[in-house]
């Protein structure tokens, strides 16, 4: 009789508290993982010159749980195949959860000064927005884009 007044004291504290205790929260890794589009982007040199990439963008930003990454920013309108207006990389990526920054290592870049190195990027994720900004050593470009979650 004991066992089972113990059993309901239990599945009673259950339903009682609240889900976030129940329910482990997820970090911030898992909750920005798959698939995001860009909404808007901002690139500028050391001169302040802007990125075509950035002109009217179209992109795509794969965070895939093993680790691996995709990014691509098309600039639209583009006439011609040759044109300038683009940024693609690839490689692995990992989150710092204390300093909420976002670490990509290129393995593949269309700009090839990118490749083999590594670029630590200020992440913010609020609901369906991810923003990601901060300075790329390697280009001397500052970076700052948003995306919304692929439904």
């Amino acid at each position: 009789m004991k066992r089972i007044n113990v059993l309901c004291l239990s599945a009673t504290a259950l339903v009682l508290l609240p889900t976030a205790v129940v329910a482990q929260q997820k970090s911030l890794k898992e909750q920005i993982q798959g698939p995001w589009s860009t909404v808007s982007c901002n690139s500028t040199d050391a001169k302040g010159g802007k990125s075509d990439y950035c002109t009217n963008p179209k992109g795509i930003l794969i965070l895939a749980g093993n680790g691996n990454y995709a990014w691509t920013t098309i600039a639209s309108g583009r006439k011609d195949t040759n044109a300038p207006g683009m940024a693609a990389n690839f490689g692995t990526w990992s989150v710092n959860e204390a300093d909420k920054t976002l670490t990509l290592h290129f393995v593949g870049a269309y700009n090839p000064a990118n490749e083999g190195r590594d670029i630590k990027l200020n992440i913010s994720l609020s609901g369906e927005e991810l923003k990601i900004s901060g300075a790329n050593p390697n280009t001397q470009t500052r970076l700052d884009v948003s995306y919304r979650r692929f439904k």
